[in-house]
């Protein structure tokens, strides 16, 4: 049974457009995956040195709030940065109980080593499927979205 029979019109388009955000989400991920492996580093770890590259030093309760991770996980991935040498934590001046995670002169390299490539590929993926106009579009209507959905968490 087709879900407009069952749960009505506007179920079966919410329904339709979470499936295609999780489908396209997917398939973005697992393209970019690919490219994240060349670097030897996790989806994960990526992340953080893609963030701390491109805005610098931060606190780690400020990086899993970028990066939607849980405290622990997000510790996990700081100490395997940590032990690769690729980030440094250094204490927070104005709170002792606080951590700031910043790139070492090797993670400073080796964001710039990877982050053009893959920037690159995400280029070439978005644009060979949507034009300028539907690009903004998109993004406009993905953050509409995100805040509205954030305010309910």
């Amino acid at each position: 049974m087709k879900t407009t029979e069952k749960y009505g019109k506007k179920a079966d388009l919410a329904l339709s457009l979470w499936v295609k955000l999780v489908r396209s989400s997917n398939t973005m991920a697992m393209l970019t995956a690919k490219d994240i492996d060349r670097c030897q580093l996790t989806p994960s770890q990526f992340g953080v040195i893609e963030s701390l590259g491109h805005l610098g030093p931060m606190k780690i309760g400020e990086m899993c709030s970028k990066k939607l991770m849980t405290g622990g996980t997000m510790t996990v991935v700081v100490d395997n940065l940590e032990k690769l040498g690729l980030i440094e934590r250094l204490k927070d001046p104005d709170d002792r109980r606080a951590s700031i995670i910043q790139l070492t002169g090797k993670g400073e390299d080796k964001f710039n080593e990877m982050f053009p490539e893959h920037a690159a590929l995400v280029e070439k993926l978005i644009w060979s499927s949507l034009n300028e106009m539907e690009i903004i579009q998109l993004s406009e209507l993905l953050k509409k979205l995100g805040c509205s959905l954030k305010t309910k968490l």
